[in-house]
């Protein structure tokens, strides 16, 4: 350990308002770990929530861990230090239990990184009754855990809130004075938890060439793991647990607003994860957002559609009445009103975001997306009268069914949405921001190819031929080369996790690894699937019907529309649970 890297935590600490700081031993040590940048992790609201829920059972200590940048990373390989809490700077081995959130595939490798240099035994049959147990939770972990099933010694399915505290105490009491049960025992006791998957107790099967058939179970643990979510939001926080400059939020004080979204869009893995919508009491929100602390200036209003929150007038009005700045990250474009809009530029807001994700009428009927183009017309009208300077615009390429002729009505529509913007006397800029579809487990697309990159990088071209000449609109894209990598791995099964530590340990790209083994990993991501057909994430049990999702299929082939979520609806199969 070197006095720079304990100096340096301990700056960043200083400067944030709320973290709970306990002396080793006081409290059970949970380490909380988020592999990723700390700027990243800390706008990660469920960190937050996680963080307020531990601390307050009394009986343990949540620390955080981040992924240091790669100057300080440097420092720590050079001075072979393991990675250190921002709490107390004790080392993540030296923690019971280590929590992960894992919100994107292309973390896993972070992941592995963080516990390589802490001197933790990468697979969970090689860790002993002594060291961490390790448990992995948040989206990733919830649609398709098997990637990660040799690495993580339990997963959570579903919404943390719900199963935390039954985690800890099966842990706690598993590990009590005279009972001392070894780590075969706790992890049994922790599989009959409702919401918690052992992957040590579930074993994948395959066929001769290595396509998977199914997954064999101990009779000790149930056959189909299901999803744990939250009924009453109003029982758990919903706030920034600390503060701190530190964050491209600056300070920023982030409040839930509702959970979940009932618009079916059918690509949206976010919108299946968290379903059904949920909204938080307005009373309760407005009085934490209005006794925040002093420290923070702007709230940052959060959820799946912020703007179908049934009091988002009454609650912007009562904001801007009480003179506290706010934003909101994306909103709807057939919600957005001059009420919402006008509250959004006097509270500061210089660009108006909207999500279209696609560019024609056909490939937003297959998406399921709800909007027209005039509902785009008519957010950019109400930007420039609310005196917002700039418009952003999402979009994917790459989705089923999409031709070069759709990317050519997106080009028109942006253009279009362009000289709407400069009749309205808005001279701001528009932002084009594009990315590849990738389809995600337990959505209607879950069947679905990854588009050829040949295909994509044709499209990508169209794109930027298009706009190259245009003033005041700026497009952004990923790389593809990523978008490969995170389509094996959100589809993969336990193999490509065996070669994901393959490649890890023998420092290449998973692609050389898969290509070692007579892998295509373009192959992988472009794999179509047959309804019905085994998965790898099949034991799971997300509330959907199958036959709802194959409903949906049909319905994105056929380009016809799903209405949103309904009190009483019972489409889907979540709320008959």
């Amino acid at each position: 350990m070197t006095w720079e890297l304990k100096n340096k935590i301990q700056e960043i600490l200083a400067k944030e308002t709320g973290a709970q700081c306990f002396a080793p031993g006081a409290r059970r040590a949970f380490a909380f770990l988020y592999p990723n940048s700390y700027k990243v992790g800390m706008s990660n609201l469920g960190m937050h929530i996680l963080y307020q829920i531990i601390n307050g059972r009394g009986d343990t200590a949540c620390e955080r861990f981040f992924l240091p940048d790669s100057k300080t990373l440097a420092e720590y390989k050079r001075t072979k230090t393991p990675l250190m809490s921002m709490e107390t700077q004790r080392q993540l081995a030296d923690f019971e239990i280590i929590g992960v959130m894992m919100s994107f595939e292309m973390d896993y490798a972070n992941l592995l990184a963080m516990l390589q240099m802490s001197n933790i035994k990468l697979r969970a049959a090689e860790r002993s009754e002594k060291e961490p147990l390790i448990v992995i939770g948040g989206p990733c972990a919830t649609f398709n855990p098997e990637p990660l099933a040799e690495v993580a010694d339990v997963f959570v399915i579903g919404e943390s809130e719900e199963v935390i505290n039954d985690l800890l105490d099966v842990v706690y009491k598993g590990r009590a004075e005279g009972l001392n049960l070894n780590k075969e025992e706790l992890l049994l006791n922790l599989a009959q938890v409702e919401g918690l998957y052992v992957p040590r107790f579930y074993t994948p099967q395959y066929d001769a060439d290595g396509n998977f058939t199914g997954m064999e179970y101990d009779s000790r643990v149930p056959a189909i793991v299901k999803r744990r979510w939250v009924r009453d939001l109003d029982k758990y926080p919903n706030t920034s647990a600390i503060l701190t400059s530190e964050t491209e939020f600056q300070n920023m004080f982030i409040a839930e607003v509702a959970r979940g979204c009932g618009r079916h869009c059918r690509f949206c893995m976010a919108g299946y994860c968290f379903r059904k919508p949920r909204a938080r009491n307005y009373d309760l929100l407005l009085d934490k957002i209005l006794n925040r602390p002093a420290v923070s200036e702007k709230v940052g209003l959060m959820g799946a559609a912020v703007s179908d929150y049934p009091q988002i007038h009454e609650l912007t009005s009562a904001l801007i009445q009480n003179k506290v700045p706010f934003t909101v990250a994306s909103l709807r474009a057939d919600t957005l009103d001059s009420l919402l809009a006008d509250a959004l530029a006097q509270s500061g807001q210089q660009t108006m975001t909207v999500a279209p994700e696609a560019g024609s009428e056909k490939m937003r009927s297959i998406i399921n997306k709800g909007i027209t183009e005039e509902d785009i017309y008519k957010a950019v009208t109400l930007a420039a009268a609310s005196g917002m300077k700039n418009v952003k615009l999402y979009y994917m390429i790459g989705l089923p069914q999409e031709e070069d002729a759709d990317i050519d009505e997106m080009t028109e529509m942006v253009r279009r949405i362009r000289k709407k913007m400069d009749e309205a006397g808005n001279k701001g800029d528009l932002i084009i921001s594009v990315n590849a579809f990738v389809p995600k487990p337990f959505t209607p697309f879950q069947w679905s190819p990854l588009c050829n990159t040949k295909v994509l990088k044709k499209r990508f071209k169209m794109l930027e031929t298009a706009f190259k000449k245009e003033k005041h609109i700026k497009l952004l894209t990923e790389s593809l080369k990523e978008t490969v990598l995170q389509a094996v791995l959100a589809r993969g099964n336990r193999k490509t996790g065996q070669f994901l530590l393959q490649a890890f340990t023998e420092g290449i790209p998973l692609k050389q690894a898969l290509k070692n083994s007579g892998l295509d990993i373009e192959k992988l991501a472009g794999a179509e699937y047959e309804p019905g057909c085994p998965l790898p994430w099949k034991h799971l049990d997300m509330g959907f019907k199958e036959a709802y999702l194959i409903k949906e299929w049909e319905n994105a082939k056929a380009q016809r529309f799903t209405p949103m979520c309904f009190d009483g609806c019972k489409r889907c199969g979540v709320c008959e649970d």
